[in-house]
């Protein structure tokens, strides 16, 4: 008997306007990319300083296949802990300012190997609700008490700390730069709040990481607050153009992880060439930090273009746009109209979103050029004055 399960769910997905299909790139990531034989502006990556092509990362990553080999054969606790790794490691370390770091294999199994880890039975989570779904399911997979707060409404926070007295622990776990809202949590209220009512902070940085402050080191660069929060989180896969991640902070946090954390414990550690390409990332952000600068100049730019076709974009500076249109349908119908004109922006649904704010998740780039930015955003005047989209 034939099992029709999988497309009738397929076709409902369909009729929702929810159907995910993946697009191809070919060849290498930049501000501009061939899809679908065609080259677009590519304003739907998480590559924000456009390293993932550098040349630089491509050479360290070959010169580590070289010397070290292709995988690392094991876990970190078996025969998996390469010397590399612990060069990375303390490098990681020094750049978020703190004792330790550790490596895991990205964000999402860095978060659901931690947040298990630090949190369990009689203790409370209090999550941000629009966390990102890797901290979403470390909550679930711990065994503590998870408590929703409306987001970044730090009244809400502090209500359900006033009354967290009967837990043995309080986490409070959020992401840095929001990433499909593109604003920035309000850290030093949250620290203060930690402090008054004896909780811990994780902040997730992944988007904040090679972004926020001066310098690319973060959300805890970005407010000043060295030394506040005692487990930051960040990837090596966006800003910095590798892959990876890892949790930063003291002697004792890292001691513990490595030992707690199931996802770092039974994976396979990251490959050489993977953590050199990081480092070399790393080497160029310290040499070249006017990459935050250009990025952060593209972004306005961007911004204020957008602002006058009188587009409904949320006040910021970062490079994370929404475009909030409500109806995944029309989202997608404006996906295919901007890449008929030459760009390509991916649409964000439900359940990655909230229902009824489907949107265009615009990401812009440190290397995306004046020419690229104009590009796209006569597109989008050309779509306003149409007034209607592909369906």
């Amino acid at each position: 008997m034939k099992d029709t399960f999988f497309q009738e769910e397929s076709e409902e997905l369909r009729s929702e306007g929810c159907y995910r299909e993946m697009r191809t790139v070919e060849g290498e990531q930049g501000s501009s990319v061939i899809m679908d034989g065609r080259r677009v502006v590519m304003l739907s990556s998480n590559n924000y300083l456009g390293l993932a092509n550098h040349p630089r990362l491509k050479k360290a990553s070959i010169d580590a296949t070289l010397s070290y080999g292709t995988g690392s054969g094991a876990s970190r606790l078996i025969s998996g802990n390469m010397e590399i790794h612990q060069t990375l490691e303390k490098e990681l370390a020094q750049f978020k300012g703190t004792e330790r770091a550790l490596l895991f294999n990205s964000g999402y199994q860095a978060n659901i190997g931690a947040i298990p880890a630090l949190a369990g039975e009689g203790d409370l989570i209090l999550s941000d609700e629009l966390n990102h779904a890797s901290i979403i399911d470390g909550c679930r997979l711990s065994k503590a008490t998870v408590r929703v707060y409306e987001h970044i409404n730090m009244d809400a926070l502090e209500g359900i700390l006033k009354r967290s007295s009967k837990f043995k622990r309080r986490l409070i776990v959020t992401d840095s730069l929001f990433s499909m809202d593109g604003d920035i949590a309000p850290l030093p209220d949250i620290v203060g709040l930690a402090e008054k009512y004896s909780a811990l902070v994780m902040i997730d940085d992944a988007h904040g990481t090679g972004v926020l402050g001066e310098t690319g080191k973060g959300i805890i660069e970005h407010f000043g607050l060295w030394g506040k929060v005692p487990i930051q989180m960040g990837t090596l896969s966006k800003a910095l153009g590798s892959f990876g991640a890892f949790i930063a902070g003291s002697q004792d946090l890292i001691d513990y992880l490595i030992n707690k954390a199931r996802s770092l414990i039974y994976t396979t550690s990251l490959p050489p060439s993977v953590c050199a390409s990081s480092l070399a990332a790393l080497k160029i952000l310290e040499e070249k930090p006017q990459l935050i600068g250009q990025l952060r100049e593209n972004s306005l730019y961007f911004r204020k273009g957008m602002k006058e076709l009188s587009y409904p974009i949320p006040h910021g500076e970062t490079p994370i746009i929404p475009l909030i249109l409500g109806d995944p349908g029309r989202t997608m119908g404006m996906v295919r109209s901007l890449f008929d004109e030459g760009v390509f922006v991916q649409g964000i649904r439900p359940p990655t979103v909230p229902d009824g704010t489907s949107r265009l998740r615009i990401t812009l780039m440190a290397t995306h050029t004046k020419e690229e930015l104009d590009l796209s955003l006569r597109a989008f005047e050309k779509i306003a004055k149409n007034g209607s989209q592909k369906k």
